[in-house]
C-alpha cells in the first residue's frame, strides 16, 4: 500500500524538477548579457542614481543650462541681495508673502517713540500679557 503513494510522489517531484529546469535554462540570460544590458541602461540614463525617484524615470529630461558658472553665481548673489532667497529659519511657503516695508525712522526717533509709549502705558511690561493668552480665561469682576 505504501508503495503506490511513494511512486506517485516520486513522479510528481520529477515532473516539477524537469519543468523548473526547463524554464530556468531557456529564459535566463548569461552574466555577460546582464552586464551588457545594465551598462547600456546606465549609459542611456534610464537607471536612477542617488536619491532619484524611480517614478520620475518616464518624465522628460530638462534641457541643460546654457549659463556658465560665473553667470549663475552673479544671478544667485543678486537674488540673495534682493531677498528672493530665504535664509535661516524662514519658511519656504512664506516666499510668496509680501515683505514688510522697512522703517524710514532713524534710531533716535524710534527710541523716543518707544520711551513715550512706555511712559503712556501702552506697552505692557513685566508679566503683563497683551491678549491674556498666558492667563487662561479671564475671571469675571464682581
Amino acid at each position: 500500500m505504501k508503495f503506490a503513494p511513494s511512486i506517485f510522489t516520486l513522479a510528481l517531484i520529477s515532473a516539477f524538477a524537469v519543468s523548473a529546469s526547463a524554464q530556468t535554462a531557456a529564459s535566463s540570460p548569461t552574466r555577460a548579457e546582464v552586464k551588457a544590458e545594465a551598462a547600456a541602461a546606465n549609459k542611456a540614463g534610464t537607471i536612477p542614481k542617488g536619491e532619484a525617484s524611480t517614478t520620475k524615470q518616464d518624465a522628460p529630461k530638462k534641457a541643460p543650462s546654457t549659463a556658465n558658472r560665473a553667470e549663475v553665481k552673479s544671478d544667485t548673489a543678486a537674488a540673495n541681495k534682493a531677498g528672493a532667497i530665504p535664509s535661516g529659519e524662514e519658511a519656504v511657503t512664506g516666499q510668496d508673502k509680501p515683505k514688510a516695508a522697512k522703517s524710514t525712522a532713524n534710531r533716535a526717533a524710534v527710541k523716543s517713540d518707544t520711551a513715550s509709549a512706555v511712559k503712556a502705558g501702552t506697552i505692557p511690561s513685566g508679566e503683563e500679557s497683551v491678549t491674556g493668552q498666558d492667563k487662561g480665561t479671564p475671571a469675571k469682576k464682581k
